[in-house]
């Protein structure tokens, strides 16, 4: 098993117990790996998903430990029923614990005190902070080849975030690993031999293009394969099939 010390992470990336974190101008943010939690099995140990097999009682523990590192109440917590589109849904009041969760693959909000998170297993997390707002987006090949980065930056222009917007590309499949077929290659041929090599494709070169397309100054990556990463890491479903999901979660500062 990796331990912490035994991955290196590229500035401004820092970790933070378990965890990788990233502080920006405007806001912070979080990439659980799937150490720290309660889960057995495929799940161990920190899975927070909701929708895989997992016993229940373990995951809502593992959200409640979630909460407690980011020293927020889990009703400050945004998500969404994520189904691979590119709906980024403008948060603007408290959320309801016990409401069904609303489908969207982003959460953005300007309040100081609610967090938006998504969860993956080898989709990119993708943090968009401003002084203003934050967003937290799901990001696989479809969210990507549909606009889902340029709605998460709307979303901030929206909610009165205004100058510099800064993004986090958090731990997904890389170019190493991302096996695709030619349905994906055709959604992103236009980006050529840069993100394309045989049949393999590299979502994190596409997503710090469409993210400097659509304004963002600056593009941090983490560096982190979910797919080759010490299996210890982080959940992935390409690597296991049956797995659990980690969290990307953001919020003011």
């Amino acid at each position: 098993m990796a331990t912490i010390r035994d991955v290196d992470l590229p500035a401004p990336f820092a970790w933070q117990g378990d965890h990788v974190a990233i502080e920006l101008p405007g806001g912070s943010a979080l990439f659980t790996t799937r150490r720290g939690g309660v889960s057995q099995g495929p799940y161990a140990s920190l899975n927070l998903g909701r929708l895989t097999a997992d016993e229940p009682a373990a995951v809502e523990r593992n959200r409640e430990l979630l909460a407690q590192a980011l020293r927020i109440p889990r009703a400050q917590i945004a998500q969404g029923l994520q189904v691979h589109e590119t709906v980024v849904r403008r948060v603007c009041l408290q959320p309801d614990p016990d409401a069904e969760p609303t489908p969207a693959d982003g959460q953005a909000t300007a309040l100081a005190d609610v967090a938006p998170l998504v969860l993956t297993a080898d989709c990119l997390p993708v943090a968009l902070i401003a002084c203003g707002a934050v967003a937290m987006v799901h990001a696989g090949w479809r969210g990507l080849a549909g606009g889902v980065l340029e709605e998460g930056v709307r979303a901030l222009r929206e909610l009165g975030a205004d100058g510099h917007v800064a993004a986090a590309i958090g731990p997904g499949a890389g170019r190493c690993c991302y096996q695709v077929g030619d349905d994906v290659r055709a959604a992103f041929a236009r980006y050529g031999d840069g993100v394309l090599d045989g049949d393999r494709i590299d979502l994190k070169a596409i997503a710090r293009k469409k993210l400097k397309a659509a304004g963002v100054g600056e593009v941090h990556d983490a560096g982190l394969c979910t797919i080759c990463s010490d299996p210890s890491l982080f959940f992935s479903y390409r690597r296991d099939g049956v797995t659990g999901r980690q969290a990307g979660v953001a919020w003011r500062s």
